[in-house]
């Protein structure tokens, strides 16, 4: 298994992962910290939310599930959310930034 191409595959698969009220990628939103994988094949993803108490957690993180288990080789995903670092708008790439009309 090399975890590089699987690494990349995951992040791939996480940008097709909306958040279901801004309707912008995960992975743009800076809201994935990190994709860890064991030599098993297991995954955790570490990532955030926008707003703590955001009542979607449990909707994201299945889809978060649902998508990375399908990447080739990967067994058991587990999805960790974090409050720390906290995110802020900061995070979010270029093209989320326009999408939303916040200003660079």
């Amino acid at each position: 298994m090399d975890k590089a191409k699987m690494q990349e595959e995951i992040m791939e698969v996480l940008e097709e992962v909306n958040d279901p009220e801004l309707n912008i990628d995960i992975v743009n939103l800076g809201l994935v910290y990190g994709v860890d994988i064991d030599d098993d094949g297991n995954v955790k993803v570490t990532m955030t939310l926008t707003a703590i108490g955001c009542p979607l957690a449990g909707m994201i993180n299945g889809l978060v599930k649902d998508a990375v288990s399908k990447v080739e080789g990967v067994k058991e995903v587990e999805v960790d959310i974090v409050w720390n670092p906290p995110w802020d708008k900061s995070r979010m790439s270029r093209y989320a930034k326009i999408a939303l009309g916040i200003p660079d």
